[in-house]
């Protein structure tokens, strides 16, 4: 199927970047979150990355017109999904809300409409589940931020259908991205590794084996990491990373998803990485 309406539910950091690329792409989009200071945020945040990309010669500034134009943001998720061909759900790191999101997703948009999840570790075809149409389920994960990172995880589910896919890449190549595809098993292929590499970086620093700085150098200039783990953990969220991998731990058992006590514990002290300022890092501004 050609899909040219997209719908992004939740206009945070992953939402609002799906969003911003798909309207520079020339997809017709809509912005849907719970209230309106969030969807103007979502926008704000749009514009302010085109302009940024216009002020550094990688998008035009007609395209970012354009863009504008084809984008609009909602608070009625019901009435946004009426005409949409696909659906990628952007909501926070919650079984349960993408559950509820997906049945009221699936009982207002068109028959044909692929419903996506861009979840980094929980089980699609679960979500999937609570669906009469899991055929139509996939997991579209995109990388922070989604305006450079190149990689799109398609996930499929147990009952995914090869059309949902081939559709699904077709968004992503449109996009720009080099599209894989794995199966649903806990952590998919990229958040698994990551977690690993993160994990003991954490606890290599726990441990005093070396410094923030020198353990993400460690990795930047030895392994061509564009980023070390430690800094790519406070970019992520560290409340984001903690419960990745309590879901991984849970799923897999294996100790190397047991969530470092440094990791807890900088949690609990509300340090979350740059939303926060202060993470393993301390950020100015």
């Amino acid at each position: 199927m050609e899909i040219e309406r997209i719908v992004v539910i939740g206009a945070g950091t992953m939402g609002h970047g799906i969003a911003g690329q798909a309207a520079l792409q020339g997809f017709d989009v809509c912005l849907v979150d719970v209230d309106e200071g969030r969807v103007k945020a979502g926008l704000e945040a749009i514009a302010g990355v085109h302009l940024k990309g216009v002020a550094r010669g990688k998008v035009l500034a007609a395209d970012a017109d354009a863009a504008r134009s084809r984008l609009r943001g909602a608070t009625d998720l019901a009435g946004a999904v009426a005409e949409a061909d696909l659906v990628v759900e952007a909501a926070p790191e919650s079984l349960d809300l993408k559950k509820a999101l997906f049945r009221t997703a699936e009982a207002h948009a068109p028959a044909r409409c692929i419903l996506a999840t861009n979840t980094s570790s929980l089980p699609i075809t679960e979500i999937a589940a609570a669906t009469a149409c899991p055929d139509r389920v996939i997991g579209m994960h995109f990388f922070n931020p989604v305006a450079v990172m190149q990689l799109l995880e398609l996930v499929r589910g147990e009952s995914t259908s090869e059309a949902t896919v081939a559709a699904a890449r077709a968004v992503g190549e449109r996009l720009g991205k080099t599209c894989i595809v794995v199966n649903d098993h806990p952590g998919f292929a990229t958040s698994r590794l990551g977690i690993t590499l993160g994990n003991e970086a954490m606890r290599m620093f726990e441990e005093g084996v070396a410094s923030a700085e020198d353990i993400d150098r460690a990795m930047v200039l030895g392994y061509r990491h564009p980023i070390g783990p430690l800094a790519l953990t406070d970019l992520v969220g560290l409340d984001v990373r903690l419960a990745i991998t309590e879901h991984l731990y849970r799923e897999i058992g294996s100790d190397t998803f047991r969530p470092p006590r440094v990791l807890r514990r900088l949690v609990r002290a509300g340090h979350l990485g740059r939303k926060t300022g202060r993470g393993f890092y301390t950020y100015e501004g």
